[in-house]
């Protein structure tokens, strides 16, 4: 029989009313509030990591393939690029990529009799698999592509279509601008969708259309593209799919992943994991700080038990155990309840989203959360053992007591 571990379950299950039975609830409480915060913060930071960064590549794709040029901004139309059969092949050779889409970019006015507003058209082929941006289409539908020609659909965003006061199904006068400084090129569009990602710098700018359009208006052939977007499987790969990509392209082309690209949006979200670090340390320092106080007061309430234990001949590695238990029975309480609780409030906002927030600051309209199971493990096995490193300090007051002194203690 561990006697340690039998004095500990009895006097942690113990039903009478006392003083310690209440610091043991109000440990119990902190340590559950606690574990339940970290388990919240890390599945609403990785809800908002993911949620945002999914956006970016299902609207840019994970990679980018296009001419090299060094001095060219992201908004500017592209040097054009023939299509290249080897290139699109690279989804069949290097295990990892989803998809290889073409597209080609240009600049131009949208115009109404009340206001004007710039953009940057953005053209696909009849083979982009509009499914990636369906949750981002709020009304009308995607480009239909003709068999000869191109479409004259067009998919604005809700930003751009609000300040224009357009809608789906409406018409509208675009004004291409030509890279040789020549007159503007109009054409008049058939509005079929209405788009919106949340993203600012998206929704401000980008129009989706046919890329035989750019190719007309630019005389390209129809071999020439502005670039390719490439889809992955698993986005953590990007770094080394994109050195794969590379070594394979033509010379002059170039490959880049959309985190070097968009580099501000997600240097905003990796600022991130240093603000959940600092929230996980002080959670930790309170759910410890509790238990500690916790067990001192166990100790102090139980100095006429701990004289008879050693009164009796109980070593003092055997009296510290009692506490030691008791102290890991208490932790062991606490993390069972706060994931209860975490995963209790996690299942309330998936299903409900009480937990609003401003699309415009933050890209998403409503707290995203994500469970990553080596987070939790990682949260409930990494609190149990500080805890129970940490409780080693006060139990270390069972050897200041003296048996004699002890007994007549009250």
């Amino acid at each position: 029989m561990n006697l340690p571990r039998f004095i500990a379950t009895r006097i942690a299950f113990n039903r009478q009313k006392s003083f310690s039975r209440f610091i043991i609830r109000l440990a119990i409480t902190a340590t559950t509030i606690s574990v339940a915060a970290m388990i919240l913060a890390l599945s609403f930071t990785s809800g908002f990591q993911f949620t945002i960064s999914q956006k970016i590549f299902q609207f840019w794709g994970h990679i980018r393939i296009q001419h090299y040029e060094p001095e060219r901004v992201n908004v500017s139309g592209e040097t054009p690029i023939y299509r290249s059969d080897s290139v699109e092949n690279l989804v069949h050779e290097i295990k990892g990529i989803d998809r290889i889409q073409a597209f080609a970019t240009k600049n131009a006015i949208l115009k109404t009799p009340e206001s004007i507003e710039g953009i940057l058209f953005k053209g696909y082929d009849r083979n982009y698999d509009t499914s990636r941006l369906a949750s981002f289409l709020k009304a009308g539908r995607w480009m239909q592509f003709p068999d000869s020609g191109y479409s004259n659909d067009i998919v604005l965003s809700a930003y751009t279509a609000n300040q224009l006061k357009l809608k789906a199904g409406d018409q509208v006068l675009i004004y291409f601008i030509q890279d040789d400084g020549s007159a503007p090129r109009a054409r008049k569009l058939n509005i079929s969708g209405i788009y919106k990602t949340g993203i600012e710098e998206f929704d401000k700018l980008i129009a989706i259309g046919d890329i035989r359009l750019v190719q007309r208006l630019n005389d390209w052939p129809d071999k020439y593209i502005g670039g390719y977007e490439v889809f992955l499987h698993d986005y953590h790969q990007i770094d080394t799919m994109n050195e794969a990509i590379f070594t394979r392209l033509p010379m002059m082309w170039n490959s880049r992943s959309v985190q070097d690209i968009n580099p501000n949006i997600f240097d905003w979200l990796g600022l991130q994991d240093r603000t959940i670090v600092i929230t996980l340390v002080i959670l930790i320092i309170v759910a410890v700080l509790n238990l500690v106080t916790c067990l001192i007061i166990l100790v102090l309430e139980r100095t006429r038990m701990v004289g008879v234990l050693k009164a009796l001949g109980a070593y003092n590695k055997d009296i510290r155990k009692i506490f030691l238990y008791h102290g890991a029975v208490i932790t062991l309480a606490g993390i069972l309840l706060g994931n209860t609780l975490a995963f209790a409030l996690i299942a309330v906002q998936k299903k409900w989203g009480l937990l609003k927030l401003p699309e415009d600051m933050y890209y998403i309209d409503k707290a995203e959360v994500q469970l990553i199971p080596w987070q939790i493990i990682a949260v409930n096995v990494g609190t149990f053992i500080i805890c129970l490193l940490v409780l080693l300090i006060p139990s270390l007051i069972v050897k200041k007591v003296q048996p004699v002194k002890a007994i007549t203690f009250s």
